[in-house]
Formats: structure tokens, C-alpha cells, sequence
């Protein structure tokens, strides 16, 4: 693909529309009169139609902005896929027992409404006192049916096989794109299933496209074909993984449209998220050089019009199809991940959004695109999906006098009275039709009912007979010309999630194979070439101790990082005695200024990031994805701290009182704090601690890790550069003695601290037996981190979750997940998921941008993780552990994760900072004795549920001793100021880092009492109106 394609993923949105305007031919006034008067043809058509669509009836009954269609889209994505009854009712009490099916039932014009709504009516008015005890399984039943039912309105078939009988009894003219329902696959078994069940279905579907009576077969817009999906096909489908998965995928697709063209049949890849356009484009190609495919003319793949790079893609394609001679099958459509593309780029701090912001923006995108492809039906077969009527009579427009060579193509349930009447003018018209057992379809459907359900939708108010025919027939160029393509305003940029307080974190796109070779590229560089020599840092200079030690890198021991030289009794003493003199005037220089300095540093870590990442893979043993996670957090926390600095030490708090008086609260600095910081978060950590502290006016100095002081060096250097006098921060290295020591002098007011338990309560009794004021202690610590879950949540999320949640830094976080409780029912199912997904990762060079696991961060810590593993293997119920090369063993501290399954949570009694999952089932009744159990171990840092069922939400959050509760997600990657981080009991004092109160406990509070009348009256009152 050319650069113009990659330049636009992230072009701002107001030039992509400017050239898609651009792009468009100027239509005359006759024109929109054709495409206005063919539109409401279209609509009054679809509006008469006897069959409307079934969608169309559930949108109008089931508004997503009513309880009811809540209550459908829940019921809808689980209750097929839980086992136990139990849960069954558990959820089917907590989602509708307020809703008014009977309304619903009473409103639906279509029998898929009529009886879903009936069903669950039913299953509400049994609801209640004895009719329940009386008739739980009739609830039960009442309400999977109804569900079931909604759900067979939208999937052709159960099997292959039904899907082309059902196919039989449509009207003759219609071609159908079949879909193999199912998530992409986490294992390589995933993809085998996967790509076994496409093979079948092309062979099933292969024999029907063959007339029996001449042999001969269809044309290649009316035949039927299949939809294949390259992320159920491999389990590593991500640009990291492109060395391993390009060729593989490539392989199985070669052999998939091998089959589909022995059988005459068209096969289309799927779009799917946009950070996997590249790869897909990739493996295409790839595919596609097999010289038994050169004059198949059955290959198609889908472009979505809501991608910025939808145009140059279309462009690219038309332009490969030329030169290869080879004739593409296009499908254009909208798009089916909106909602998560906007996500992704918010949280990955991307420097654009690579789809349209405005629906109007997507909508002209969809028209350039077009165009561009009935220009060029000599190369290209376009295949338009929409069930928009003014797109379909805008594409009748562009066809002219010539009908042929391109068709239109809609989803099964949807858009029937549309395409029959395209049917009619004997139009090319195919469905998109799922495929696959009910269960598979719940991810699927709830995709559709909020993609349709949405206000804006077309097919939401064609379904809405009270609007008028005319508001249907919209005009995005009109409208993307009035907005001058400016970006959505209730959407912000990345960069400005936060404005105005403070700007986001800029990110890495770690979804392009090539900017991902080049971080990589650029990391190794900057880590290499001369030994480092790491010292404390004393007025800006180095000092060094008498003592040398080398250093080595995790993932390679017998190299040499460098050397470090820890700071002695000398050198702690003068590091203090130089931050005494300067902190007295830093705590009188203004917030602002403090604030200006600290923004000023984040600054310089992001032009720094690559140096970083490179640091922190080399000397802390984290991946690329980890070190720009680090740099991320770390710019975060000195703007987060930076902008409550303005906040809470700018002005005074004026409090009220009685007239007469003036009451104020200041806050102001404490004086020095020790500063104490962990190795697993060398960077962002080491930051926090210190940028809170400078950011309240305190001196600090700061005692880093002795594992990675080579970071910390090189960020206090930046500290300096940024603005911090000299004489405010000082450095002091070394191990655990040298902490001692800085927490011994006698000028600490303050210490924060992240690491051990045993290490805080060192320093707590240090710092209480010692003469003088009390000191106060900010700790943070580990914990027991547990996650339950339930058997209504999706198998396939919780997998991706757990993976990351237990492993992502080789499980050296503290906020990693130790236990996993799964209730008895889903066990076996998720187990073998996760242990799957587990023995695909790839554990190596934290450098590489393939590796998922880097090494631990010395022999001490994999010694200690080690003989847990022994003690597991001979105690667990089961042991899963991955695979792990012997050279990487000789090399480095590395250790393959592993899933082990315990007898009971007693089994479990402290943390483990490894990459390992203890595993506990249990029995749908036991949750929450379970959580009871949890909290008498007395640590309490994170805890996660996965559960669809809200009550159970809301009790396991209100029960659980835990300072962070993550609920349907990971359990790692708390965000500044998002989701500030810290525990409780055992796992910290509080207050939370990156939260609103943290910043005061770097500060003591004064308040001002001033009598107003003191110099001879009350002016205040005595020169107010008489009222």
C-alpha cells in the first residue's frame, strides 16, 4: 500500500472530507430531483411492504432508550449461553421484573415481536410470590424460547446445511453470502475448528451453486458465496505477531480459496477493526499469489466507508485488480466497530480517530467510495450493503442507463422490503446471512440492535412511521458541506479528553507493522552502545560511592547494562542538606509556576519516549507495548499533579461563617519527602511519587529501585532540564540499606512509598519510634487480586482478560490478577480457553515487538516463583504451563506463565509477583462466602467481576474490601485521573495516586481566622442596602 493510504488513517477529519468532497462529481439539479423521487419510491415501498423487516419491528417495540430494550439487548447477548437454571433465573429477576413487556407485545406489528414479547410477558407475570415457586421452569422457559425465537429472526440457519434449505424457499434471484457465526479464535485448536467448519461449508454451499441439469454455474454477482473472517483463523492476528501470523494466516486462506474456486463459489474477507487493516491487506496479497488463483475472479473483501482510509483503499484496490488482471468483488459498507475505533484511540492516546466522527461524514465517504467504484466496474464487482433507500437511489443515480456489473446486498432479518423491490427491477440483490448454532449469534444480533437502534439509524426511522418520508431522504453532502467536515464536538481528540484541564498522553499505534518495526528499531538503538553508570545526583551533579557494582540485563545476564555506584551515609546526608536549602523557596514559588515546570517535563518525556522504551525493555525487562504504557503514565501523572497543584494550592478556600469574620483553608507544603519507588514501574512510578510531592512545594529526595537506576537517573535529568532547581530533588541510589538510611535523617516530613508489605511496615515502625514530629507514610502494596466469574459472562472475553490481566509484565504488577474464581458450570468451557490462549504467547526479547512476556527482573524473583511452581505441581487439582525455549532459560530470568487450579482459597495465602493464575470453581450459591473469603485474607487492591447480571454487579462491588473493582474488564492499567490507583488494609494507606486527593497528602492544611472588626466596625454589614 502506497504512503498517501497509510497518511490517511489519521488525517484530520475536516481535509479527509474536503477530498472526498472534492472527489464527488457536482450533480445538477435533475439529478437530485431522480435521486429524491427513486428514494421515496424506495421508502413508501418498504413502508407497504407485507413482510417488513424484522429488525425494523424490534427497533420500533424495543428502544434502546427504554428499560425494555435494555432488557432485551442483556437478555439477548447471555441467556442462551448459561447452563444452570439457577442463573437463569437469577438474571432473568434482575432484567425483567420492571420492564412492560405487555406493551411491547401489545405494540409489535411482526410475529418475531409478537411472540419475543409474549414470551417474556409470560415469563414477567410468573414473577411473584407462589406462581414463582410454583413455576420457575415455566419462567424459565417462557423466556429462553422468546429469546431463541428473536434470535432465529436473524441467523439463517443452525447449520450449513439448514441455512441452504432455508435458502430454497426465498425467492429465486437471490444470491446469499453465508457467515460461520463465532468469535475470533484464541488458540491454534480455535482456529483449526474455525477454518474446519469454513471448509465445510464451502464444499455444502459449492454443490448448490452447480445447476444439476446443464452443470453449469451462476454468474459471479448472482452466486452464493461465503464471508470468512481472518481473526477466527489464527489466534495472534496482530501486527506484533505479523512475522508468524502473516505467513500462516496467508497459507490458510490460499487453501480456503483453493476450495471455494474448485466449487464455483465467491469468498469475501471480512473487515474487521481498523488496527488490522494493514495486516489483512498483507496476508490478501499474499494469498492471492498463488498461481492456481490467477483467474479466479470469486475473491472479494469488504472496505467500511466509516474508515478515513476507505477512499485511498478503494483507489489501491481498483489499482491492484487493474495490473493483476484480476476482476475484485468489493463490498462497500458503513462499518460495524464505530463505537469501539472511538474507544480504542481515546485510551490509546492516537493521535487522530481513524474512522469519521459525524454520520454524515461516513455517509459521503460511502458516496466517494461508491463512485469511484461504478467508475471502474471493468476491474472491480462492486457490492454495495446498505439498507439505506437515498444511498440505494444515489447508486441508481451513478449506474445510469447501465445496470450492470455491480449489486446490492443486505443482512438477513433486515431491509426485505427494500431489496425486494430491487428484486424486481431484476437488480443483483444478495444477503448477508449468520450461520451457526443461537449461542453464537447473541455477540452478533446485539451488534445489530445497536447499530440500528441508534437515533440516527435509517433503519430506526424508516421503522418510525410517524416520521415523514421526506426526513428520510438525507443529504450527507449537504450536510458534511455545512459542517465544513469539522470533527463531531461532543467527540473531542484524543489529545483533548481531558480539556481543558490538562492534555492526554500521546500513544503509539501499535497496530501498523511497519511504526511498530520502527519503535522497535528505534528502542534497540537508543539502549545501546556505551555502558551506563548510574549515581545519585546531588545540585544537578553526580556523586558517586565508594562501591561499584555492574549491572545486568534481565532478559540477558551475561551481558553488561553498566555499573552502578550506591550512595553511602555521606551522600544521603548531603543530598538532604542540599534539598533543605532550596525547599523553603520552591514551597514559596507559585502553584503555577510549579505546575509550569512539571508540564514541562512531560513534555520532554514524550520527545524522550523511544529512549524510554528502549531503558525500560533493556533494564526493566518490559515489553514495547509495557515502556509506552510507562512513558504514558508517567507524562499523565505530571500533568494530573501539575493541574491540581492550580487547583489546590492557587488560592485560599474561603469557608463560610458568621458576618464580622474571614475563614480560610491553605494548603502548603510539609517540607522534604522521601521519595521510594519499585523496579516493576521504574518510570511512571519513580514520576508519580515525585511530581505529587513537587507539585504540593515540597523538596524531595527520591530513592529508585536499585534494579533500574539507570531510568531514574536519566528522569531526574529531565527534571532539571525542565525547570526544577537543582537544589529541590536530589537522587539517592542503592538498595534496600540505602532506603533505610534516607528514611532514618532527621529531616524527612514526609515518605511515599510503593513496594513490599514488609517493607512498608519497616518503615511505618522507623518512622513511629523516632523522636520529633510524626511523620506521615503514602504506601502502596501489593495483594491477593481475585476476579469472579459468573456463567453469564462471555467465555471469550473473560479469556482475553484473564490473559491480560495475569500475565501482561510477566505478572509483575501489583494489581495483576492472583485468583481467578469461575463458578463450576462454565469452568471446563473457560479453562481450556484460557489455557489455549496462555500457550500462545510468545515469551522473549522484551525488545521484540513479538513478545508478550518479557523475562523477570532477576534470580531472587524467578528463584521465589520457581519453587511456588514446584509446590504447585505437587499440590494443584491441574497445572497448565506454557512452553519455554532452553535458551531463553540460559539467557535470562525468564518463566513460562502458568494456570493452576487450587482445592480452596486458604490454598492461596500471599502474593506471588510471577506469571501465575491459581484457579477456584465454584458453585452458583458460593459468591459471595467466596468474597468473604477473600476479604479475611486482609489485602484489598483490585478485584474483578464478570457477570451480566447487575445485582450481582452492584453486591460484589458493595461486598469486596478493594480499592480498585474493575467490573467486565481487565484488571490492569489503571488510568491517571480515570481510575485513580491504590488499595486498602493490607494493600496501602491511601490516598489513591491519580486521584483527587492525593495531592493533599503531600501537604498540611492552615486555616485563617481574620475579625473584621477589629479596626472599628463591621463595614461589611453596616454598608449593605436596607433591604
Amino acid at each position: 500500500m502506497s504512503e498517501t493510504f497509510a497518511s490517511w488513517k489519521f488525517r484530520p477529519e475536516t481535509e479527509c472530507v474536503a477530498a472526498l468532497l472534492a472527489a464527488l462529481p457536482t450533480q445538477d439539479a435533475a439529478a437530485r430531483t431522480r435521486i429524491t423521487q427513486q428514494a421515496r419510491v424506495l421508502i413508501e415501498g418498504a413502508r407497504a411492504h407485507k413482510g417488513m423487516s424484522r429488525l425494523h419491528a424490534m427497533v420500533e417495540g424495543f428502544s434502546l432508550t427504554t428499560r425494555e430494550g435494555i432488557a432485551m439487548m442483556a437478555l439477548a447477548e447471555a441467556l442462551l449461553r448459561i447452563p444452570d437454571a439457577a442463573t437463569v433465573e437469577m438474571m432473568l429477576e434482575d432484567k425483567i421484573s420492571d420492564a412492560d413487556f405487555e406493551r411491547l407485545f401489545g405494540q409489535a406489528d411482526d410475529w418475531v415481536g409478537k411472540i419475543s414479547g409474549l414470551g417474556l410477558r409470560t415469563a414477567q407475570n410468573l414473577m411473584g410470590g407462589m406462581a414463582r415457586r410454583m413455576g420457575m421452569p415455566m419462567i424459565r422457559k417462557a423466556a429462553v424460547e422468546g429469546v431463541r425465537l428473536l434470535g432465529g429472526a436473524f441467523v439463517m440457519g443452525e447449520s450449513i446445511e439448514a441455512a441452504l434449505a432455508a435458502a430454497n424457499d426465498q425467492p429465486r434471484g437471490i444470491a446469499w453470502s453465508f457467515d460461520m457465526l463465532g468469535e475470533g479464535a484464541r488458540s491454534d485448536q480455535d482456529a483449526e475448528k474455525y477454518f474446519n467448519a469454513y471448509a465445510h461449508a464451502i464444499s455444502a454451499i459449492g454443490r448448490s451453486v452447480v445447476d444439476s441439469a446443464t452443470g453449469s454455474r451462476t454468474p459471479s454477482l448472482r452466486r452464493h458465496g461465503i464471508s470468512v473472517k481472518l481473526s477466527a483463523l489464527h489466534p495472534r492476528y496482530h501486527a506484533g505477531q505479523a512475522g508468524r501470523c502473516v505467513p500462516e494466516l496467508a497459507e490458510r486462506l490460499t487453501e480456503l480459496c483453493r476450495l471455494a474456486a474448485d466449487g464455483g463459489l465467491a469468498l469475501t474477507v471480512d473487515a474487521e477493526e481498523s488496527e488490522r487493516l494493514t495486516l489483512s491487506l498483507q496476508i490478501i496479497d499474499r494469498a492471492l499469489q498463488a498461481p492456481f488463483l490467477k483467474h479466479w475472479d470469486g475473491f472479494g473483501l469488504a472496505v467500511q466507508a466509516y474508515g478515513k482510509r476507505a477512499l485511498p483503499l478503494t483507489r489501491e484496490l481498483i489499482t491492484w485488480a487493474a495490473g493483476s488482471q484480476r476482476r475484485l468483488n468489493i463490498r462497500l459498507v458503513k462499518g460495524a466497530y464505530w463505537d469501539s475505533e472511538i474507544k480504542r484511540a481515546q485510551v490509546a492516546g492516537l493521535p487522530d480517530y481513524p474512522v469519521f466522527t459525524r454520520k454524515a461524514h461516513s455517509d459521503v465517504s460511502y458516496l466517494a467510495c461508491a463512485q469511484m467504484l461504478m467508475d471502474n466496474r471493468k476491474f472491480v464487482a462492486p457490492l454495495f450493503g446498505t439498507h439505506n433507500a437515498t444511498n440505494i437511489a444515489q447508486i441508481l443515480e451513478m449506474a445510469g442507463s447501465d445496470k450492470q456489473g455491480f449489486a446490492f446486498q443486505r443482512l438477513y432479518g433486515m431491509g426485505e422490503g427494500l431489496h425486494a423491490q430491487l428484486l424486481a427491477m431484476d437488480l443483483p440483490v444478495s444477503v448477508y446471512a449468520p450461520v451457526g448454532p443461537h449461542t453464537q449469534l447473541l455477540a452478533y444480533l446485539v451488534r445489530r440492535l445497536l447499530e440500528n437502534g441508534a437515533n440516527s439509524s435509517f433503519v430506526n426511522r424508516i421503522s418510525d412511521k410517524s416520521v415523514p418520508t421526506d426526513q428520510l431522504i438525507d443529504d450527507p453532502v449537504a450536510a458534511a458541506r455545512a459542517s465544513k467536515g469539522a470533527p463531531h464536538p461532543k467527540i473531542p481528540l484524543p489529545a483533548q479528553l481531558y480539556a481543558p484541564d490538562r492534555r492526554n498522553s500521546a500513544g503509539f499505534d501499535l497496530g501498523e507493522p511497519a511504526a511498530l518495526g520502527q519503535l522497535e528499531a528505534a528502542a534497540r538503538q537508543a539502549a545501546s552502545g556505551a555502558r551506563f553508570e548510574a549515581c545519585s545526583m546531588i545540585d544537578g551533579t553526580r556523586r558517586a560511592g565508594a562501591t561499584a557494582l555492574e549491572t545486568h540485563p534481565p532478559a540477558e545476564v551475561s551481558a553488561q547494562l553498566g555499573t552502578l555506584w550506591p550512595a553511602d551515609e555521606k551522600i544521603v546526608e548531603a543530598a538532604f542538606e542540599s534539598v533543605a536549602g532550596g525547599a523553603a523557596l520552591w514551597r514559596a514559588t507559585h502553584p503555577d509556576t510549579r505546575a509550569k515546570a512539571l508540564e514541562a517535563y512531560a513534555d520532554m518525556l514524550e520527545k524522550h519516549r523511544d529512549e524510554f522504551v528502549g531503558l525500560c525493555a533493556r533494564e526493566a525487562g518490559k515489553t514495547l507495548a509495557d515502556g509506552i504504557a510507562e512513558v504514558r503514565e508517567a507524562v499523565d501523572f505530571a500533568r494530573y499533579y501539575a493541574m491540581q497543584a492550580r487547583k489546590l494550592f492557587g488560592t485560599a478556600t474561603v469557608l463560610p461563617g458568621p458576618t464580622g469574620e474571614q475563614n480560610s483553608l491553605r494548603l502548603e507544603a510539609r517540607g522534604i519527602f522521601a521519595c521510594i519507588s519499585p523496579w516493576n514501574f521504574p518510570l511512571a512510578i519513580f514520576t508519580g511519587q515525585i511530581a505529587a510531592a513537587l507539585a504540593a512545594g515540597n523538596g524531595v529526595v527520591a530513592k529508585p529501585a536499585e534494579q533500574t537506576p539507570v531510568i531514574a537517573q536519566r528522569a531526574v535529568q529531565l527534571m532539571l532540564e525542565a525547570g526544577i532547581p537543582n537544589n529541590v530533588i536530589a537522587l539517592v541510589q542503592g538498595d534496600g540499606r540505602v532506603g533505610e538510611m534516607v528514611v532514618a535523617n532527621r529531616r524527612v516530613a514526609g515518605v511515599a512509598f510503593t513496594g513490599s508489605l514488609q517493607a512498608a511496615k519497616a518503615i511505618h515502625k522507623s518512622l513511629a519510634d523516632r523522636p520529633g514530629p510524626i511523620v506521615p507514610l503514602i504506601a502502596e502494596t501489593g495483594g491477593l487480586n481475585a476476579m469472579i466469574v459468573d456463567s453469564t459472562a462471555l467465555p471469550e472475553q473473560v479469556c482475553d482478560d484473564v490473559i491480560l490481566s495475569a500475565f501482561t509484565s510477566a505478572g509483575q504488577r501489583c494489581s495483576a490478577l492472583r485468583l481467578l474464581l469461575v463458578q463450576e458450570d462454565v469452568a471446563d468451557t473457560m479453562m481450556e480457553m484460557i489455557a489455549g490462549a496462555m500457550g500462545e504467547l510468545t515469551i522473549g526479547d522484551p525488545a521484540s515487538a513479538a513478545s508478550d512476556l518479557g523475562p523477570l527482573i532477576d534470580a531472587e524473583a524467578l528463584a521465589v516463583v520457581q519453587r511456588h511452581k514446584s509446590r504447585l505441581r505437587g499440590g494443584a487439582r491441574a497445572v497448565a504451563e506454557a512452553s519455554l525455549d532452553a535458551g531463553l532459560e540460559k539467557r535470562g530470568h525468564f518463566c513460562a506463565p502458568m494456570v493452576a487450579e487450587l482445592r480452596s482459597v486458604d490454598d492461596l495465602d500471599r502474593e506471588i509477583f510471577g506469571p501465575i493464575l491459581h484457579v477456584l470453581r465454584y458453585k452458583a450459591g458460593e459468591r459471595n462466602d467466596l468474597i468473604e473469603a477473600i476479604n479475611r485474607k486482609g489485602y484489598g487492591l483490585t478485584f474483578g467481576v464478570h457477570s451480566r447480571i447487575w445485582s450481582v454487579q452492584r453486591e460484589a462491588a458493595a461486598k469486596i474490601r478493594a480499592g480498585n473493582v474493575y467490573v467486565n474488564r481487565s484488571m490492569i492499567g489503571a488510568v491517571v485521573g480515570v481510575q485513580p490507583f491504590g488499595g486498602m488494609n493490607l494493600s496501602g494507606t491511601g490516598p489513591k495516586a491519580g486521584g483527587p486527593h492525593y495531592l493533599a497528602a503531600f501537604a498540611t492544611e492552615k486555616v485563617i481566622s481574620i475579625d473584621t472588626t477589629a479596626s472599628g466596625g463591621n463595614t461589611t454589614l453596616l454598608t449593605q442596602d436596607a433591604g
